[in-house]
């Protein structure tokens, strides 16, 4: 009968304890989370209109290393840029697994090939951190960093982006 008022006891006790849950909202944001070679990046998902696979790009002759071509997407004509040349990193084919972004910023719309989709994602807008203070080619076009997965992925400005390949075509 010990048994039973200690188990009352610890009920009792743990009633008394528990208080309501409180739910702390904090903003999140959706991103998509690609993949080039061995290095994640993410863009805003109301940046990304649509996640193109296995769609036939035609080249267009004379334009920069950096735009791919174009592609037909139910009617409209969207021009693919490479997003590798315009972070400096190297470029390489297509592989199977790329795709292409459809993306728009107020500059401009266009396509973007990756070379994977990694995730789209809720993630607590908190836990993006100000960008390294480093002087590579990413610097300009980076939102911030965070880590998902176990990878560090940058958050890129698709809006600069856009903005400075419309001014340069590079």
């Amino acid at each position: 009968m010990t048994t039973d008022t200690s188990l009352e006891r610890i009920l009792s006790l743990r009633q008394e304890g528990s208080g309501e849950i409180v739910s702390v909202d904090e903003p999140v944001i959706k991103l998509v989370i690609v993949s080039l070679g061995d290095q994640w990046f993410a863009f805003h998902g109301a940046q990304i209109r649509e996640i193109l696979a296995e769609v036939p790009v035609f080249f267009l002759p004379g334009c920069p290393p950096s735009l791919e071509g174009v592609v037909n997407v139910r009617g409209d004509i969207e021009s693919v840029i490479r997003l590798r040349p315009i972070l400096g990193l190297p470029d390489m084919p297509p592989a199977v697994s790329s795709r292409i972004l459809l993306g728009q910023a107020s500059a401009m719309r266009s396509g973007i090939r990756v070379d994977r989709v990694e995730d789209v994602v809720d993630i607590v807008e908190s836990t993006v951190q100000p960008p390294p203070a480093t002087t590579d080619q990413l610097r300009p076009a980076m939102l911030g960093i965070f880590t998902f997965d176990g990878h560090v992925v940058h958050l890129l400005d698709l809006e600069r982006i856009l903005e400075d390949y419309r001014a340069g075509l590079r």
